[in-house]
């Protein structure tokens, strides 16, 4: 249930807030499983949730948007 905002978060429009914003989601999702501590089952689920939702194609990654990568190629 704690993990669902974290899904849901937007990610900055601005390309020089990318950093800022992948920094922040790393500690806080550090944070939340040290102090947390979930369990397996709801962390495998999270961890398949993000898997599906970045590779699934569509630029929707909460660690890293899609300009980032055209602006590299």
């Amino acid at each position: 249930m704690w993990l669902i905002p974290v899904l849901l978060m937007p990610k900055p429009s601005n390309p020089a807030l990318v950093q800022t914003h992948v920094m922040f989601m790393v500690l806080y999702l550090i944070g939340f499983f040290l102090e947390r501590k979930p369990c397996t089952i709801c962390t495998i689920v999270f961890i398949a949730t993000v898997f599906l939702i970045c590779y699934s194609g569509v630029g929707n990654c909460i660690f890293w948007a899609p300009f980032c990568e055209a602006d590299n190629g």
